[in-house]
């Protein structure tokens, strides 16, 4: 999955977003949000951020930095930031979530809510997710992930070739995305609609440098400001 084309798919779902998706991925998003609530910590970074649907169901006592890389859904969240009165958004980002532009160890708690079957390089995600959250730190990350067999697992291979038009992978299998980090699954739950989604709650462990530098060559961070 190519930058470009991600970006061209969120330009497109961003007037209905949260019509339609908004309700479709509401319920895995609110049981995330809320064992989120349940954890220590009070700098929570939010990957992909969207349209805000999740600020609001925050704990108030956490500050709240949200980032996304699409513009057109990030002024929403703007907007709704501005209409709720959410003074603890500390700030939110136009930023790519494989080239995040904070210090190490830098939140308590990362969440990464359906990103990690979008972006080009989920290994990349993986790693700048463990590098700003703080060792023994939270990582809840929700996501559809395949299944190899069954009637599901055939129309998910079906799917993968129109992965580009979608906007997301079909195929995306859980067991290689986790491999090249060092993040340990704590629990995990099945969200709805029809069990299509896993929700991850995960330990942040050491990353092993060796074993991540060989990914793929660093791109260069975006961090064009949209705080407040």
């Amino acid at each position: 999955m190519e930058l470009e084309a991600v970006l061209k798919a969120y330009r497109r779902t961003a007037p209905y977003y949260d019509a339609v998706f908004g309700v479709l991925l509401g319920p895995g998003r609110r049981r995330t949000v809320r064992l989120a609530n349940r954890l220590q910590g009070r700098r929570l970074l939010e990957v992909g951020v969207g349209t805000g649907l999740s600020l609001a169901r925050y704990r108030r006592d956490f500050s709240i930095v949200g980032i996304d890389v699409s513009e057109e859904m990030l002024s929403r969240a703007q907007e709704r930031v501005a209409a709720k009165g959410l003074d603890n958004v500390e700030g939110l980002y136009n930023m790519d979530a494989e080239n995040l532009d904070f210090a190490d160890d830098s939140f308590d708690i990362v969440c990464a809510m359906y990103i990690a079957s979008v972006v080009p390089h989920p290994a990349r995600l993986l790693s700048e997710l463990q590098r700003v959250c703080k060792p023994d730190g939270h990582i809840l990350i929700v996501n559809h992930f395949a299944k190899p067999n069954g009637i599901r697992g055939f129309i998910e291979h079906r799917l993968a070739g129109q992965a580009t038009r979608l906007g997301w992978h079909p195929d995306f299998a859980l067991d290689p995305f986790l491999e090249p980090g060092s993040a340990e699954v704590v629990k995990s739950w099945e969200a709805p609609p029809l069990r299509l989604f896993t929700i991850l709650q995960c330990r942040n462990g050491k990353l092993d440098a060796a074993a991540t530098a060989a990914e793929a060559e660093p791109a260069p961070r975006r961090a064009a400001g949209m705080g407040r």
